[in-house]
């Protein structure tokens, strides 16, 4: 039952990996209408999606869910600013 055994790891380190994201992942300051700022924090954010999952680099599980997770919040980035924009405010806080 060498299958079930992988996969008992695999949600075992899944397990361990939610908890670890769990909470604030950090604070992102960025400036909505620099891009090049926006893209400093995006940059930021999925490196600390990284920082986490790197304990697992063959967890397939973890690997779908990070490259999920930095999708989202790479879109939520991007729509905290084009928002910040709308209203004219200056400085975003992620």
């Amino acid at each position: 039952m060498k299958g079930l055994g992988s996969l008992s790891k695999s949600l075992e380190e899944l397990g361990r990996f939610t908890s670890e994201l769990d909470g604030e992942l950090g604070t992102l300051n960025f400036n909505p209408f620099d891009a090049e700022s926006i893209e400093h924090a995006i940059v930021k954010m999925e490196s600390w999606v990284d920082e986490r999952s790197r304990s697992y680099p063959n967890n397939s599980m973890i690997k779908d869910i990070s490259a999920e997770l930095k999708s989202t919040y790479r879109q939520a980035i991007l729509d905290k600013a084009s928002e910040a924009r709308m209203k004219g405010d200056n400085d975003a806080d992620e």
